[in-house]
């Protein structure tokens, strides 16, 4: 598996290396040891899944401290723009985001470690998200940022004003106001 850093520390870009012929096709979808190997030792407990229609945009989401979650993101159908936002303070990298396109096609895989919110937009008519974390999901802990955040400036890939978002995720803070933890 092909593993590149991001310029923000901690995001990491896999590929892994996929066996075809005319039956179809065979890949390692995860190896624990390739996180170890790159100083990335996270013990994984719980696999989410989710499918939305073509112009949803989920998050931004996080959790905080004391139990935050690291995620690993891959698309079985479709594709999405999935997007990370660095909420570390004293990060250099602290309200930048990234982002990368996701899909069945390229079957590359995007790690999230604790310290960032998450989100997504639905490129495709259809995608299907699968998701690994590392911590189960906290309530108490949940945590999120407005996801047209003028300060941070994201580009979703879409026309927002046709983005299908959850009431929620409408009334999420600034990231200037959010309760955040990192």
């Amino acid at each position: 598996m092909k593993v590149t850093k991001t310029h923000i520390d901690g995001l990491l870009i896999l590929e892994p290396k996929v066996h075809g012929d005319e039956r179809g096709y065979f890949f390692e979808s995860y190896r624990k040891s390739t996180f170890e190997d790159e100083g990335n030792a996270v013990n994984f407990i719980q696999d989410n899944q989710a499918r939305s229609i073509k112009n949803v945009l989920r998050g931004l989401h996080y959790q905080n401290n004391p139990v935050p979650q690291c995620k690993l993101l891959r698309v079985l159908e479709g594709s999405i723009w999935d997007v990370a936002v660095d909420i570390r303070k004293g990060s250099k990298t602290y309200g930048q985001w990234y982002g990368i396109e996701l899909s069945a096609e390229n079957k590359v895989q995007f790690l999230i470690p604790h310290g960032f919110a998450h989100g997504y937009a639905v490129l495709s008519d259809t995608a299907e998200v699968f998701y690994k974390c590392d911590n189960y999901y906290s309530k108490d802990c949940e945590g999120g940022l407005y996801y047209a955040d003028p300060a941070i400036n994201i580009d979703w890939k879409i026309d927002i004003s046709k983005a299908i978002v959850s009431e929620k995720d409408q009334k999420q803070p600034l990231l200037k106001d959010a309760n955040n933890l990192f």
